[in-house]
């Protein structure tokens, strides 16, 4: 297989191998793992749901004639092997944990996507030089342990697997005692090393924004993924009963953070291109005749330029110190990501792919963020979208249509196919 490379006999077979109902009804399958009543999905991560969700990962794979593996950090993956074993793999993937009320195509498409590529081309009677392998990688989202993609990071060495183990959820469990809960019911799972070489990742996703699906073009080249910050406030204040405290002597912790809020609210179009929302916020006691003691939410702010980010950074601060009085806060940031660029000659292959199979492609930047952000730091990476209805995620509303689901997964087929015969050189290390 050596030297075939894109717009290749090999590639187009690949491609047309893929069987798009099949892919159609394994998102439909996937999608009854922590389905909610109005068609969307609650599949947090390391969740019960999860772990069911795995076992069917698992279960197609082998149909498939493919190996499943895990490693220590609870990332599932999914391997046909090439003609070489010891060489590098080429990695594709994303993941199949949810938002609270997500929808049924964030992650799990890319997980998919990638395992119909593979199992198309052993059915087509293709065996790779090197190894092809999907991930699912451990808690992208963070809705249920903070802050995400706590997998992609411990496998590329940014988080120590200790400092990951011991997070915890809203109801004390922490990811340690979550991971060997997942690792109990795959007790059959091989393990394979934490954060082994790879020749390069190529993640498939839905847009998540509405560019592609406006502009009816189904195939996105991404660019890069623009910047993002994270943080936690904590405000305290004392609690007291809501009809004895005199108004004017109360420290509520829930004005301290509504002043801030608002604040924060009309920061965001004064600082052009800023994306900011508050989206977590509780109370303690939490109660209605119960002046609040304390008041904890979040602030996540994106840009498409770094000094973008910082301007609304040193703003945020400010506000939140200006905001407290009587009350006392403390910001935590927990998060921090620069915007970044793919590699050009990852951007060249996927949209020469779309080209060899006549699909309309369009070059993009992610909004949102995705595991191929911590990948690009280890190995030559790259991504592509395919749209999704009206731009929406993170909503049981969210919505794909077949022919682009199929769409994007010849593409990926193709391209994973090209790297598996001619793997780029690793990126460029300084210093």
């Amino acid at each position: 297989m050596t030297g075939e490379g894109a717009g290749s006999a090999a590639g187009l077979r690949a491609a047309g191998a893929i069987d798009g109902g099949r892919l159609w009804r394994r998102l439909e399958a996937l999608g009854r793992f922590g389905a909610t009543a109005t068609g969307g999905v609650c599949r947090l991560a390391l969740s019960e749901a999860e772990i069911a969700a795995r076992r069917q990962l698992v279960g197609w794979a082998r149909d498939g004639g493919l190996e499943a593996s895990a490693d220590a950090a609870g990332n599932l993956f999914l391997e046909l092997p090439g003609e070489a074993p010891e060489l590098a793999p080429v990695l594709t993937g994303s993941h199949i944990d949810s938002q609270p009320s997500g929808g049924r195509f964030d992650g799990a498409y890319g997980v998919l996507a990638g395992l119909e590529a593979l199992i198309a081309l052993k059915e087509a009677g293709i065996r790779p030089p090197r190894p092809l392998v999907v991930a699912a990688w451990m808690n992208e989202e963070a809705a249920r342990f903070a802050p995400g993609m706590m997998g992609s990071k411990a496998f590329c060495g940014e988080w120590p697997l200790e400092q990951l183990r011991a997070v915890a959820d809203a109801e004390g469990v922490t990811v340690g005692t979550a991971l060997d809960a997942v690792r109990a019911a795959e007790a059959g799972l091989p393990e394979r090393p934490l954060g082994f070489p790879l020749a390069a990742f190529v993640e498939a996703h839905i847009e998540q924004a509405p560019l592609l699906d406006r502009a009816g073009v189904p195939i996105g080249v991404v660019t890069g993924i623009q910047g993002t910050r994270r943080y936690r406030v904590t405000v305290t204040g004392v609690a007291g009963h809501a009809g004895t405290v005199p108004q004017a002597e109360r420290q509520d912790a829930m004005m301290a953070a509504a002043r801030m809020i608002a604040a924060l609210d009309r920061l965001a179009p004064e600082v052009p291109g800023l994306m900011l929302t508050v989206g977590l916020l509780r109370l303690q006691p939490n109660a209605p005749s119960v002046i609040p003691r304390e008041a904890y939410f979040s602030i996540d702010i994106r840009h498409l330029d770094d000094a973008g980010l910082a301007t609304a950074d040193a703003r945020i601060r400010a506000i939140v110190e200006a905001g407290a009085a009587p009350c006392s806060v403390r910001l935590e940031q927990i998060a921090e990501a620069a915007n970044l660029t793919f590699p050009e000659a990852m951007q060249r292959r996927i949209a020469a792919a779309a080209a060899a199979l006549g699909l309309p492609a369009r070059h993009l930047p992610s909004a949102a963020g995705h595991d191929a952000r911590h990948l690009n730091g280890v190995c030559p990476t790259g991504m592509i979208f395919i749209p999704c209805r009206d731009g929406i995620s993170h909503d049981e509303r969210e919505w794909c249509r077949p022919e682009d689901v199929a769409a994007g997964a010849r593409v990926l087929a193709h391209v994973l196919l090209d790297l598996a015969c001619n793997p780029p050189p690793p990126p460029s290390r300084v210093g």
